[in-house]
């Protein structure tokens, strides 16, 4: 009798062991806490007003250790993107071609989150064909919430 072997690339990735998710430490947990909330915020600057990202402990502007989480509007431009040839992990093979994406937020100037372009929160990492991603094209902020893993910000494209 033979068995059948499936190897990791054969089914799409959908568990928390496939994929990489954010080692939450401290300073970063809100960020995730209020994602999984669904709301996009920034740490801020009690003192100076400065949006911080990654988050930190002190201002790197006034150096002040006081600070808040700011909500944003979710909305933002792609600021660079890429797409890996070959995959960059075994575990996103199956869901190739897909993009990584850098989005500046139109309401915190400079601070800049890595995510993916997709089709609505739940889809599929290559559900938005890669020719459809331009430069400072607009998107908004949507939540994605893996079994068993972080929920994280996901972007789908705007109409300019």
């Amino acid at each position: 009798m033979s068995q059948s072997v499936t190897h990791p690339t054969d089914n799409p990735a959908d568990t928390a062991d496939d994929l990489l998710f954010p080692v939450l430490d401290e300073d970063g947990a809100p960020f995730w806490e209020y994602a999984a909330r669904g709301e996009l915020r920034v740490q801020t600057c009690a003192e100076c007003t400065a949006p911080r990202f990654p988050p930190r402990p002190c201002c790197p502007h006034c150096q002040s250790f006081d600070s808040h989480w700011r909500a944003t509007s979710g909305r933002g431009r792609i600021w660079s993107f890429v797409v890996p040839h070959p995959p960059l992990l075994p575990a996103y093979a199956a869901q190739a071609p897909y993009n990584a994406v850098v989005v500046e937020l139109a309401d915190a100037p400079r601070i800049r989150l890595v995510g993916n372009v997709v089709t609505d929160a739940d889809a599929r990492l290559d559900s938005v064909d890669p020719a459809r991603l331009r430069i400072g094209a607009p998107v908004r902020a949507v939540f994605h919430t893996p079994p068993g893993g972080v929920t994280v910000p996901r972007w789908v494209l705007e109409r300019p």
